[in-house]
């Protein structure tokens, strides 16, 4: 019994321990393939080509015909909304049973293998690829909420910044790494022996699923369970999670910061996830590709994101040292506000190529230093999951509202580029939301 408690504390890693804090940011590294392969760059291209080759821009669902984007929207938003409500449910199981890993790999697990069963996606059977596409998102972003909760837990204030940089850089340049595979697979899928592009796509789904499952179990060695506060869930305690963002919600009256913050990253997180959700399915609909091969161009402008993003979260976390978190955070918000307006000028392959730059410069800088400075301005507390349930709810929230917005102009419009206009009201409204967050605790 005392050689089983001697290997516990032996392989227990304490808070600021180098190798926890790699272990943590490696998440990133296994989970962002998700975020690129599937949200962001070869997906939409995939959805786009099953409906140009069946020659239509429409489909049947649930009665009425709908634009493609729209439905692949649509669902996102619904997935969303379910995060929203299923997260403060575990968050507040989770920190009574002290077992926030679980939670983590079972997302993660959820997650990975419906983005595996991507591969059957087809319009033929379009409700069970939505149902894959749906569960591959709640998985990602589920797991997120836990993820982000560790932070806190095993990081110090001072290293903040610069870990959850860190965990954004190797995200970006794993998943380029996996892009690339893919890229090589589809376009060389002749060679590979594939009918076609669309089954180098679909094989690219499974290799993704493959690598977040595979990649993370580095991570899940070394994070810690958690406190754990008793066996046996007691009565309630799944209103208790509700109850305890609630009683969040009330803290914060007595944390002015951390409230004024919360409330302006609501907003221009509204802008930052519709950008990342809707860039390439806005550039395979709305932009004149002439001879440029259009599945080349997009993936070459999603990994010029990606690159020019490592770069951007380094620069950002150098860069709050000097002038501060909020003063950074006003000046990507500002770089966003002329992103969006010069997006709603570009037709050309050129143009967008141009702007993916941008995107990337700003893209990981704006994640990585939101997350630190909300985990900076958290009061001394050991309930970090439950507000980083806070915080991930309010980042969902916003992007359900984002999305719907984006939705709804697009159906009335029949066009994206009119739903440019209402991101650059959320940009501007969280400048002026951060110049009011107050410089200490005290609300000063």
């Amino acid at each position: 019994m005392q050689l089983f408690y001697f290997s516990i504390m032996k392989n227990s890693l304490q808070k600021g321990d180098k190798k926890l804090l790699n272990a943590w940011a490696f998440y990133d590294w296994a989970n962002s393939v998700y975020s690129l392969v599937i949200a962001s760059a070869v997906f939409p291209l995939f959805y786009g080509a099953l409906f140009t080759i069946k020659g239509t821009e429409t489909q049947e669902l649930l009665g009425r015909e709908w634009e493609s984007s729209s439905i692949i929207f649509g669902t996102t938003a619904l997935a969303f909304v379910v995060v929203v409500f299923i997260s403060p449910l575990l968050s507040g199981v989770a920190d009574f049973l002290g077992n926030k890993k679980f939670f983590l790999k079972f997302f993660c697990y959820l997650g990975a293998l419906s983005t595996i069963g991507l591969s059957l996606f087809s319009l033929e059977v379009i409700y069970l690829g939505l149902l894959f596409y749906f569960l591959a998102l709640i998985g990602f972003w589920g797991s997120l909420v836990f993820y982000n909760s560790y932070l806190p837990d095993i990081a110090q204030p001072q290293d903040h910044d610069a870990i959850s940089a860190k965990g954004y850089m190797l995200g970006y340049v794993g998943s380029v790494i996996l892009l690339l595979l893919c890229l090589g697979l589809i376009l060389g899928y002749k060679f590979f022996g594939f009918e076609n592009e669309v089954t180098a796509m679909r094989i690219s789904f499974a290799l993704t699923g493959l690598w977040w499952i595979g990649f993370s179990q580095y991570t899940y060695k070394h994070l810690p369970n958690g406190e754990k506060h008793g066996n046996k869930l007691p009565s309630g305690i799944i209103k208790a999670g509700f109850n305890e963002l609630k009683g969040i919600w009330k803290a914060m009256k007595s944390q002015p910061r951390l409230k004024s913050y919360l409330i302006a990253f609501f907003v221009y997180s509204m802008g930052v996830q519709t950008v990342m959700l809707a860039a390439a399915y806005f550039g395979e609909q709305e932009l004149d590709w002439g001879s440029v091969d259009k599945t080349l161009g997009l993936i070459i402008s999603i990994l010029l994101i990606q690159l020019i993003a490592v770069l951007g979260a380094w620069l950002t976390s150098r860069l709050s040292t000097r002038i501060g978190n909020i003063k950074a955070l006003i000046f990507l918000n500002l770089i966003w506000i002329a992103i969006c307006a010069y997006a709603y000028f570009v037709y050309t392959p050129v143009q967008f190529f141009i702007t993916a730059g941008f995107v990337g410069l700003v893209m990981g800088g704006i994640q990585s230093l939101s997350r630190s400075t909300y985990s900076k301005f958290l009061p001394e507390t050991e309930d970090t999951t439950s507000y980083f349930s806070f915080y991930d709810v309010s980042e969902k929230i916003g992007i359900v509202i984002g999305m719907v917005m984006f939705l709804t102009m697009q159906e009335v419009t029949k066009s994206m580029r009119y739903s440019i206009i209402f991101l650059i009201i959320f940009f501007g409204f969280g400048v002026l939301l951060l110049m009011r967050v107050p410089k200490n605790r005290e609300g000063k």
